[in-house]
Order: structure tokens, then sequence, then C-alpha cells
């Protein structure tokens, strides 16, 4: 069993940047694919990024590429997410997942591929 806890979220305005952690207990999870995914009101949740085990590949929907980097820190059992000059269209709740055992016939980018999800944390970006 994983747990996952986002946190950092919160209201900002256009142009802000914002740093979401999330912090993982009851497994050590250095060894796998960690993701980050957003939910707008009424929409369905969306692939942001993912980062592989080591940290050296990472991969970002158009929409924030450039302006997001995720990070891992494998000793701490964390992820983070750097969100610069944040847009209103960044509004959403901001979700951390895990794929301990990834979902073959899915790729990193779809939410079937992870197995483990956090709460969720809120960010408000205010124009």
């Amino acid at each position: 069993q994983v747990q996952l806890v986002e946190s950092g979220g919160g209201l900002v305005q256009a142009g802000d940047s914002l740093r979401l952690s999330c912090a993982a207990s009851g497994r050590t999870f250095s060894r796998y694919f960690l993701g980050w995914f957003r939910q707008a009101p009424g929409k369905e949740r969306e692939f942001v990024g993912a980062i592989s085990w080591s940290g050296d590949r990472t991969t970002w929907i158009s929409s924030v590429n450039g302006r997001f980097t995720i990070s891992r820190d494998n000793a701490k059992n964390a992820v983070y997410l750097q969100m610069d000059n944040l847009k209103p269209e960044d509004t959403a709740v901001y979700y951390c997942a895990v794929a301990t055992v990834p979902n073959q016939g899915f790729g990193v980018a779809d939410r079937e591929f992870y197995d483990y999800w956090g709460q969720g944390t809120q960010v408000t970006v205010s124009s």
C-alpha cells in the first residue's frame, strides 16, 4: 500500500509561481514512474507531466512545456512540481500518482497506467 499526499497549492495571480510537493509513504518508490495530473471543474482529469524512476526522463503536455518542471528526491520519497508563469487556465486540483505496477497497454499519460493517487491540492490562478 502506498499513500500519497500533495501539498503546496493555493491562490496566486497570473504570472506567479507555485511548487507542489507529493510525499509518499508505505513503500520506497525510487523505482517507480510518477505522474502529475489535474482536473478543472467540469472537465476530465488530464495528464500534466511525468518523471521516470531515475529522474532523467520527463514528459509534458504542450500547454505547460517550458513553464512546469518535475523533480524527485528518492531519498525523501518525494516528487515536486514547480510551476512558473502560471495562467488562469492552470486552475485545477492537482494530483500526483505512482505506477508501482504499470498497467500494460497504457502509457504514462493515461490515468490507467497508475495505481495509487493522492487526494489532490487546489491551485487557483486569478487573472
